[in-house]
């Protein structure tokens, strides 16, 4: 499933610093854009990896749905 998502990102220091505004706590940094863009997609994979193999999820059945505002 391919989502899309908002990499929210600035400068701070010398160093890309950003956040997926849809899905908070999901923040990371690189010396260059295209670092901190594979930094966060990597973030976010092993979010998403961990929540679905709790058990807490495993226990129900997970399901999804397109909302529009």
């Amino acid at each position: 499933m391919v989502k899309e998502l908002t990499l929210q990102y600035w400068l701070d220091d010398g160093w890309y610093v950003g956040k997926l505004i849809e899905v908070p706590g999901v923040f990371s940094q690189g010396k260059t854009l295209p670092e901190l863009q594979d930094n966060i997609r990597e973030v976010y994979e092993l979010m998403m990896e961990d929540y679905y193999s709790s058990e807490e999820t495993q226990e129900n059945e997970v399901q999804e749905m397109m909302l529009v505002l």
